[in-house]
């Protein structure tokens, strides 16, 4: 999936927060620590830096919702991440998308706290973030 497709598949996923451009894609896919997980109508975007893991996006087309990719890719990640060498994961997740805390939160991450006020709306509202969290089990 090229930046150009990202961009145009965030788009119609997200007004808030603001949909990422297709240089926005481009700058995060040139570090070696992101790394990017894709299925038809859906991508992931995370990086992997020293030994933690943090999903930055994740988009499902919405006539591909309620299928399953969403939490494919969220396991992918998980095994991606983990087979990097991260020992925990992070994301954050507005505080109003009921359906994203509950993709996560069944994938087994836990709210570990919140920003307040962190997401803009386009009507000049805000909205939380909520810091969800992911402790890999550790090898005794």
């Amino acid at each position: 999936m090229t930046p150009q497709n990202m961009a145009s598949l965030h788009a119609a996923c997200f007004t808030m927060p603001r949909p990422w451009s297709a240089h926005e894609f481009a700058e995060m896919l040139s570090s070696p620590m992101v790394f990017t997980l894709t299925a038809p109508d859906a991508l992931l975007l995370a990086r992997v830096v020293a030994d933690e893991a943090e999903l930055l996006t994740l988009a499902v087309a919405p006539a591909a919702r309620r299928n399953g990719l969403g939490r494919q890719l969220v396991q992918q990640f998980l095994a991606e991440a983990q087979r990097r060498g991260a020992e925990s994961a992070f994301l954050e997740v507005a505080a109003s998308n009921q359906p994203a805390q509950a993709l996560y939160l069944a994938a087994g991450f836990t709210q570990a706290g919140k920003r307040r006020g962190y997401y803009h709306m386009p009507d000049g509202t805000s909205d939380d973030a909520l810091i969800l969290i992911f402790a890999f089990p550790q090898e005794v």
